[in-house]
């Protein structure tokens, strides 16, 4: 099992996910979103396991700044993801090419 938490800090339920692990003993790799964001391929592993949309805060401050609510183009929606991690709903939790978005445990005890 190869487990990577990308989330912010100050994450309330990005802690948590750190936390799940911990209690169990599962070895993680946490990256931080505000210092290093998902690659490109990152992106796309995570975006066809769980889908572009729910990749997106719509609660970020960004997200309205942006305009994300108009902007439908996929391509357009990926890129402004890379270029502002900020959008991001946390935590993203990765394992291979199966990825959960928020806090879901009961996805993660089948891992």
């Amino acid at each position: 099992m190869n487990i990577q938490i990308f989330g912010v800090k100050k994450c309330f339920d990005t802690g948590k996910a750190e936390r799940y692990f911990k209690e169990r003993r599962i070895k993680y790799q946490f990256i931080d979103l505000k210092i290093k964001g998902l690659s490109k391929g990152e992106l796309q592993s995570v975006k066809a396991a769980v889908g572009l949309n729910n990749l997106i805060n719509p609660k970020s401050k960004d997200y309205s700044k942006l305009n994300l609510d108009k902007i439908t183009t996929p391509a357009v929606r990926e890129e402004l993801l890379l270029n502002n991690p900020s959008l991001y709903a946390t935590p993203i939790v990765r394992n291979g090419k199966q990825a959960t978005v928020g806090y879901v445990p009961e996805i993660w005890e089948t891992w």
